[in-house]
């Protein structure tokens, strides 16, 4: 069903506490890139001209995570933790954060995110210190209508991703509304991105203008596309996208396989493949999702050729191979043949959604059939929806950005959309 989103709600006066994904990437406390930030004004800018009172909260990296690197822990300190016994880790784990925030405050702080946002929205938004604490508590109460605060890392609490019903209650404190705006933490059934809802201490949530786009995108082409529908689909593995490849051939016209993955299919199919990844317990899946297309009357799109190489480097000789791949040797891109192929089923398309690369994306010899697709997407009337990860990396670096439909801005919650599982995030929102 539709959801509810800010413009099916009454919101002045009222504490709209904002889910907002503001996990942006930072070096020495500077932002480097401020879409997400920018993908949250919208919203933000919505709720404060009708006057109401703005809590922001977000993640920021993984601070929970003590063993991540650059966090200080020393390998007798990580060693000592990992020997005491499991009821006594949670508090040591806590010591250990403390100490590394006093460490370096900067690495996980969400301050930087609260002050550019006051230059977007001059003096009107404050930083709290804490999420429920009292510095939280005191900001939240001073707001007046048009006034937002944006509230520490939600992750610097481990409630929020064990979805604990106590902070969930805390949080209701600054809640008339609770509004979810960040797709990106959608599918995670967290304190902040669903919890507040689930345990029942927000009666009104609805989503943010971004979720709304999602949703008005993705869902269209998974209910309602037009039709021919093309999705392509790439990236290593086939066990990732087992759920997506099963859920799309019921939905689409045309399924396109790339990248890694391909290589099962065309293992398969009886061809040798060299040295190239394959998934071995996942030879008989792929005859099985071949039959089912054919079945259904899906038409199925594999590599006819690959670019080659003796060696995974920038620098390994290569080939095109349209058989057999040879010994030591393994395919890390689609060829100049199955780039023709592809690119025509984009041009005869009305809707394409496309999830992942068609090659070794990150060494530039091998980008070149994920860039043909980009390219092919780019010139395309059709509606185009780019599903994140290296996908979106690929329009953004070549300029073709602006001549997509939609970039989605989450990569977990995209696939499991297209898989068709409910998301927690988008679920607990109150049907239109």
């Amino acid at each position: 069903m539709a959801k509810k989103t800010i413009k099916d709600v009454d919101v002045k006066g009222k504490k709209c506490l904002v889910r907002c994904d503001f996990n942006v990437p930072m070096v020495d406390g500077v932002i480097t890139d401020e879409n997400r930030i920018q993908g949250a004004v919208p919203t933000i800018k919505y709720l404060l001209d009708r006057g109401a009172k703005v809590i922001l909260c977000s993640h920021l990296g993984k601070p929970h995570n003590i063993f991540t690197p650059g966090f200080g822990l020393t390998k007798k300190e990580k060693k000592a933790l990992e020997e005491l016994p499991k009821e006594q880790q949670e508090e040591a784990k806590k010591a250990y954060i403390e100490k590394a925030l006093k460490n370096d405050p900067i690495k996980f702080t969400l301050r930087p995110v609260a002050e550019r946002l006051n230059e977007i929205f001059p003096g009107k938004v404050k930083f709290a210190s804490d999420l429920v604490g009292e510095d939280a508590k005191a900001k939240v109460s001073e707001l007046k209508e048009g006034e937002a605060v944006l509230l520490e890392n939600t992750r610097f609490y481990a409630g929020e991703e064990k979805n604990d019903p106590e902070l969930c209650r805390q949080l209701s404190e600054f809640c008339d509304i609770y509004v979810n705006d960040a797709f990106g933490t959608a599918h995670r059934a967290h304190a902040t991105t669903a919890g507040i809802v689930q345990h029942g201490f927000a009666k009104v949530a609805v989503s943010g203008f971004l979720i709304e786009k999602e949703l008005k995108f993705l869902g269209a082409a998974i209910e309602n596309p037009e039709r021919p529908f093309v999705a392509i689909l790439g990236g290593a593995k086939v066990s990732d996208k087992i759920g997506v490849i099963e859920n799309l051939i019921d939905k689409c016209d045309t399924l396109v396989i790339g990248g890694g993955m391909a290589y099962t299919f065309r293992k398969a199919l009886g061809f040798d493949i060299g040295n190239s990844l394959l998934e071995e317990d996942k030879i008989e899946l792929a005859k099985q999702l071949m039959a089912k297309a054919e079945s259904k009357g899906v038409k199925l799109l594999l590599p006819v050729d690959n670019v080659i190489a003796d060696s995974f480097s920038n620098d390994a000789n290569t080939q095109i191979s349209e058989g057999d791949i040879p010994a030591g040797w393994q395919g890390l891109d689609i060829g100049p043949k199955t780039i023709e192929i592809f690119a025509a089923a984009v041009k005869q398309a009305k809707t394409v959604v496309w999830n992942g690369p068609m090659g070794v994306f990150e060494f530039e010899k091998f980008a070149v059939g994920t860039k043909a697709i980009a390219k092919a997407l780019s010139e395309t009337d059709a509606t185009t929806i780019i599903g994140g990860g290296d996908s979106a990396a690929a329009v953004a670096q070549l300029g073709y950005a602006d001549k997509m439909s939609h970039i989605s801005t989450g990569g977990g919650a995209s696939l499991e959309f297209l898989e068709g599982k409910a998301l927690p995030g988008i679920d607990c929102l109150n049907d239109k």
